[in-house]
């Protein structure tokens, strides 16, 4: 049985190594071209073909992944000139992995409906460090035929896939995982400031917080740089996580749910981005908010 023919558009840093997956496992894949033109061919290179616009993958694909900055860019691409819903089919099946509005993926959704085809959301977790290796993990949201079609798909690149409801929902637990690992990122930020303020060793600050139940995995991810400049164990940019932020406290306040400590996160991620700083990757905050304060951990 031939396996389906697969469309990516958006292979960045999450989304090469998804491609790259897909691609390696058997699955005859197109890409759409990107402004980074490194990735695109390298896929190339291993074989890929390259598609002139949304509309012409559409097109010629069974399943159409999309791997986006934010929900701006995924309706610009579904429906701008030369766009997916332009290209749409019957049958075609369409999957967000972009971290993104869940009411606009359920507008989408309609929209393809109304040309046949369907859409799961489907958000990636982890880092580009599991994009590589295919251990990513995803959230996927959407009926039970749709997630079913592109089980075998996700396998492709993810050794943890939870069908999580309905459709939108799958966008709305990344949202609130998001949360709490970009908030835990602020809460460690702010921390390791106020003790390079006050004097504190960093190495001690780092062996005491590891030795106790303040201790995680964000934490651990965050402190090379903290200790070494080494930023690459997640490689978050910061203006990313403040779109991330943006689209958490308008969930939460449609809800309507209190926001209060998100909405700090918020705030603290804008500053940094109005400042300059959105292609950082979190494990500088610490930095950041020191020179704020008039202290300093490292060179920014």
């Amino acid at each position: 049985m031939s396996k389906a023919k697969i469309g990516y558009i958006g292979v960045g840093l999450m989304g090469h190594g998804a491609a790259k997956n897909i691609l390696e496992k058997g699955h005859p894949l197109t890409v759409m071209g990107h402004r980074n033109r490194a990735p695109v061919e390298d896929l190339l290179k291993r074989g890929a073909k390259e598609a002139k616009s949304a509309a012409e993958i559409a097109r010629g694909n069974d399943i159409l992944f999309l791997c986006l900055p934010s929900s701006i860019e995924v309706e610009a691409t579904v429906y701008g000139v030369g766009g997916v819903l332009e290209g749409a089919h019957a049958g075609l099946i369409v999957v967000d992995s972009t971290t993104a509005d869940p009411n606009s993926t359920r507008r989408i959704a309609e929209d393809l409906k109304k040309k046949g085809a369907r859409m799961l959301d489907a958000p990636l977790g982890r880092t580009p460090k599991e994009a590589e290796e295919g251990k990513l993990s995803t959230y996927v949201g959407g009926d039970d035929a749709t997630f079913a079609a592109v089980k075998p798909v996700f396998d492709t690149y993810a050794d943890t896939v939870i069908h999580v409801g309905p459709l939108g929902m799958g966008h709305t637990l990344k949202l609130i995982n998001n949360f709490i690992s970009i908030g835990t990122c602020a809460v460690i930020s702010e921390a390791a400031a106020t003790a390079a303020k006050v004097g504190v060793d960093m190495r001690k600050f780092y062996e005491v917080i590891s030795a106790g139940g303040a201790n995680s995995k964000m934490f651990q991810m965050m402190m090379p740089w903290v200790l070494e400049g080494d930023d690459s164990h997640l490689k978050g940019p910061l203006r990313i996580a403040g779109k991330d932020m943006r689209f958490y406290t308008r969930l939460a306040e449609a809800a309507p749910a209190a926001a209060f400590i998100a909405q700090a996160v918020n705030q603290t991620l804008h500053l940094f981005n109005t400042r300059g700083h959105g292609d950082r990757f979190l494990p500088v905050l610490p930095g950041l908010i020191a020179d704020l304060n008039g202290a300093k951990i490292r060179d920014l």
